[in-house]
């Protein structure tokens, strides 16, 4: 099987060498041809992964027809981008596998990664791969486990198989919402945890924080039709355990800077931010209480301050847990 990942960043790059070095057929697209040709001739990403080489078998490419006519399709590219980009190039995906390897809401529709293939690649056969997993890790061959979930259940055990190695186990799961709202809603908890570390209120408060936002979690993703079981595994309260715990995290580094007050850097993709907002807004959830996404999101779009926020938390009415 020709196995394509779609999407030249960290993610990216790491998943295309973890597949690869177990003697898989790779190859890995961007559409910065300059950024492609110096990671062919260096064969490393600079860049994001300067320390993990690519093996012999990893082909890198920024023409998008040599990658597209691979059997299966890994789009690691950022959530608010995928829908354009799947509907660009939505007349070569049909009967492909395609995979969504980003995690987050699309904050125009507030809808899922499955949702937009499904919609702009009509007759593909869309998926989401997700969990705890850093680039660091992938690309220097740590083990790693994920889920993954595919409407066609034939078709996710079959990329089970194809995909799986002996530093990257994958788990199938029926729950293809609840995969993807595990691994977006979670950011939205890293989020505040950076914020509570970043301000100075304790490692106490942290873990407060990661379990009512764990619950928020639950509670959004059960009335949007996940499965309960769903956000206890790896694409849940495994991915949240990852990022709300270290800096390697996009989410919790972004939140650590709201915490001290310092300025994040714009060019890196923080899906948290779309995802707490996309949440303020969708119909399905406006009856719904969820005090930590509230607060993240306006928090991270300046709606009041960290300390307004916290004496909301701290002096809402009693109950029980």
């Amino acid at each position: 099987m020709k196995i394509a990942v779609l999407g030249s960043g960290a993610f990216g790059t790491a998943l295309a060498i973890s597949l690869s070095h177990v003697g898989k057929d790779v190859t890995l697209w961007g559409r910065d041809a300059q950024a492609i040709d110096e990671m062919k001739q260096k064969r490393v990403n600079r860049r994001y992964l300067p320390k993990a080489i690519f093996p012999k078998n990893l082909h890198v490419t920024s023409d998008s027809d040599h990658a597209l006519a691979a059997e299966t399709l890994l789009f690691a590219v950022p959530m608010q981008q995928l829908a354009t980009i799947v509907q660009h190039y939505s007349p070569q995906l049909s009967g492909k596998n395609v995979i969504a390897c980003c995690k987050g809401l699309d904050i125009k529709t507030g809808v899922g990664p499955t949702a937009l293939i499904e919609k702009h690649a009509e007759g593909s056969r869309a998926g989401i791969l997700s969990g705890p997993s850093f680039a660091r890790d992938l690309g220097a061959h740590l083990p790693t486990a994920l889920t993954l979930s595919c409407r066609d259940q034939a078709v996710g055990r079959l990329l089970q198989n194809a995909l799986s190695s002996h530093i990257l186990r994958l788990y199938t799961n029926e729950d293809m919402i609840g995969v993807e709202l595990g691994g977006a809603l979670k950011n939205v908890v890293a989020i505040g945890s950076g914020i509570c570390i970043g301000a100075g209120l304790g490692h106490s408060a942290r873990a407060a924080l990661m379990t009512r936002g764990f619950r928020d979690m639950c509670k959004v993703a059960t009335e949007l039709g996940a499965k309960i079981e769903t956000l206890t595994g790896l694409s849940g309260l495994g991915d949240l355990s990852l990022t709300c715990m270290s800096d390697l995290s996009r989410n919790f580094r972004y939140g650590e800077a709201l915490g001290q007050g310092n300025d994040f850097d714009a060019h890196i993709t923080v899906e948290g931010v779309s995802t707490a907002e996309a949440l303020q807004h969708h119909e399905a959830l406006k009856h719904l209480e969820m005090p930590i996404f509230r607060a993240v999101a306006n928090v991270a779009h300046g709606r009041c301050t960290i300390k307004e926020a916290t004496k909301v938390l701290m002096t809402r009415p009693q109950g029980e847990e």
